[in-house]
């Protein structure tokens, strides 16, 4: 049985989907691929939206979500962190 995933853990998948998709994204795409609600995706994104870490841009008619420097940064730093706790087994 898989254990739920934490709020850290959702916003992680978030920005890892956006950055693995070439920095942007539609959010249909981004729905499916961070495996969320579109309720749920529409909290999440508008609170990092908030913070900054990821922005709305319209191109050619199509809304994307792109990660900014700081969801990068956040991304860079979280890995980091599961490295460490992997380390010692945690």
């Amino acid at each position: 049985m898989s254990k739920r995933r934490s709020r850290i853990d959702i916003v992680n998948d978030i920005l890892e989907a956006i950055e693995r998709k070439g920095h942007k994204i539609k959010p249909t795409h981004l729905m499916y691929k961070s495996n969320l609600s579109h309720k749920l995706m529409s909290n999440y994104l508008e609170e990092l939206i908030g913070k900054e870490m990821v922005k709305e841009i319209q191109d050619k008619g199509h809304k994307y979500l792109i990660i900014t420097d700081k969801g990068l940064e956040f991304t860079f730093k979280f890995r980091k962190m599961r490295e460490f706790a992997d380390s010692f087994g945690i």
